[in-house]
């Protein structure tokens, strides 16, 4: 794991450097690339590698990957837009990101059946909660008036057997 972990802080470094040298080298381009703007995407090339670490051999990296690279492309989009006000409702996505982290560690390394069933299910929750706390602080058009409507289907579905109960589950009073 060392090894690895040197591998990619040495290419963050390489990267950033070339960067910066060119920058220095044809300062034509420097003007186009404002940092002032740009700067979420260092977050996102961190993810991105940490992604890519991930499919050359540590499937784990996958996870803080998905999130540094879904913080990172959140944080671009709200310093074009000036959104801040947003993460009142979009801190609800990070648990989705953790589920398709999960979701690429179980496809590139093993345990894939329970790592899909987690990620799958970490998506869905966020989603709920992305719509739920978007609809509440913003409004979402019509749907602003009828989120609890969203919550009575989620207790609803809570409330749904998920599957028959094998005779293996069952333990004899002792």
């Amino acid at each position: 794991m060392h090894k690895q972990s040197s591998i990619i802080i040495g290419t963050i470094l390489i990267v950033v450097g070339v960067l910066f040298l060119l920058a220095q080298l044809f300062p034509g381009i420097a003007p186009n690339f404002d940092m002032s703007q740009q700067w979420p995407l260092i977050v996102v090339a961190v993810g991105v590698l940490l992604l890519l670490s991930a499919l050359f051999g540590t499937p784990e990296l996958a996870i803080p990957g998905s999130i540094v690279t879904g913080i990172g492309s959140i944080l671009y989009v709200q310093n074009l837009t000036n959104a801040w006000s947003s993460w009142s409702y979009v801190w609800a996505l990070i648990p989705g990101f953790v589920g398709i982290g999960l979701l690429v560690a179980g496809t590139l390394g093993h345990e894939r059946r329970r790592s899909w069933r987690e990620g799958s299910r970490l998506i869905l929750i966020s989603s709920v909660l992305f719509i739920i706390f978007g609809a509440f602080f913003t409004g979402f058009g019509d749907i602003g008036r009828y989120w609890p409507l969203l919550l009575i289907g989620l207790g609803l579905w809570q409330l749904l057997p998920r599957r028959a109960t094998k005779k293996s589950d069952l333990k004899p009073f002792e």
